[in-house]
């Protein structure tokens, strides 16, 4: 059994940034893809982002250029940093291990104008 616990979310006003955290409670989390998702209200939850145990990373098309992920394996994190954010970017955010069933808890980012 894997914990994800997120962390970071908050209010901030459009244009600002969050960092969002997701510990894992195993050392396994190192061989995992990790996976960071969002669900705003009334909408499907989807993909944000995801990056492979080595580090290679993937972002939607409407986050490139203003979000990135990092991980740091021997800490069992995985990092959501957040530029520039727009109203849209409100939403739910959840981090997963891919190709398991393993989900955090979730973490509210609110922007506001």
């Amino acid at each position: 059994q894997v914990q994800l616990v997120e962390s970071g979310g908050g209010l901030v006003q459009a244009g600002g940034s969050l960092r969002l955290s997701c510990a894992a409670s195993r050392s396994s989390f190192s061989i995992s893809t990790m996976g960071w998702y969002r669900q705003a209200p009334g909408k499907q939850r989807e993909l944000v982002g995801s990056i492979t145990r080595t580090g290679i990373t993937t972002l939607a098309d409407s986050v490139k250029g203003r979000f990135t992920i990092s991980r740091d394996n021997a800490k069992n994190t995985v990092y959501l940093q957040m530029n520039s954010l727009k109203l849209e970017d409100t939403a739910v955010y959840y981090c997963h291990a891919l190709f398991t069933s393993y989900w955090g808890q979730g973490t509210q980012v609110t922007v506001s104008s």
